[in-house]
């Protein structure tokens, strides 16, 4: 899988000034983090080409995200089974989560030009079977300097996006810690890159002393291109979310990461009780 025999649009700067850029989800639906479910894959319950079936059958969902560590050979005929198996099952792929594979902060141009070509194989699968994006981590190094991260940032990501859009698949950054739980950061990153394959993956992790998880989808949602959904210590605070995100005009899949069946099961009741009011 060559990105250069992709039909695709002509270059990166286009789809910075192009009113084009990716298609634009008109209406929300839910779909399910191969993440939420990491314990039966790591007690070898299931495999990744079981992932459609699970979310059809056991929860009913249209939608799948893909964790990159959880591929079993990713070649050319494993990701064909991996396709025909989410069109058999009606499920959409909607995203990789890419882990391992380097960071979008780093110190070095070598470390950055690595991050870039170590993700070229994820947005070639990702093209593949019809997702709309990849998800990445960009922590930087420990006490950072927030204007040398947004240098390293801007660089990393300016690079990797000149492989993605002609394939036409978007980048997001997940906060998984570092400087990506810096929401100002978040936004001076977005402004910086400034290109619509480029948005945030908001993680609605549970609020702790140091991270305002209702502050932080506030300031990143008008770049969010998915949600990372998960239950909150209360109904009111999940709720309250919810609403913040669809007041906001964001329309897209919501994945649900909270972990277990019976924590999915949940979400799925919430956000169908407060998102689409059944």
């Amino acid at each position: 899988m060559e990105a250069t025999t992709l039909v695709t649009p002509s270059s990166t700067s286009s789809a910075k000034s192009s009113p084009m850029g990716p298609l634009q989800a008109t209406k929300d639906d839910i779909s399910l983090a191969q993440w939420a479910l990491v314990e039966e894959i790591q007690a070898g319950k299931w495999k990744t080409l079981d992932f459609a079936k699970v979310a059809r059958e056991d929860f009913e969902l249209g939608g799948i995200e893909y964790v990159n560590t959880f591929f079993e050979a990713p070649t050319e005929e494993y990701l064909k089974k991996l396709k025909k198996n989410a069109e058999d099952h009606d499920v959409t792929n909607v995203l990789i989560m890419v882990d391992d594979e380097g960071d979008g902060c780093m110190p070095t141009k070598e470390g950055r030009r690595q991050f870039e070509i170590n993700h070229r194989k994820w947005i070639d699968a990702a093209h593949f079977l019809g997702c709309s994006s990849i998800r990445t981590n960009c922590r930087g190094p420990e006490n950072v300097d927030k204007n040398e991260a947004l240098k390293w940032a801007s660089e990393s990501y300016n690079m990797l996006l000149e492989y993605a859009v002609p394939a036409e698949i978007s980048i997001v950054i997940e906060n998984h810690g570092g400087i990506s739980n810096d929401p100002d950061f978040m936004v001076s990153l977005m402004r910086e890159v400034n290109n619509l394959y480029f948005g945030t993956y908001p993680d609605w992790r549970e609020p702790t002393e140091d991270f305002d998880n209702y502050a932080y989808l506030e300031r990143t949602l008008p770049y969010a291109k998915g949600m990372s959904y998960r239950n909150q210590p209360s109904e009111e605070l999940t709720a309250k979310m919810i609403r913040l995100a669809k007041s906001s005009g964001y329309r897209g899949w919501y994945g649900i990461e909270s972990n277990g069946r019976e924590a999915i099961k949940k979400g799925k009741a919430l956000l169908n009780k407060y998102l689409f009011e059944k």
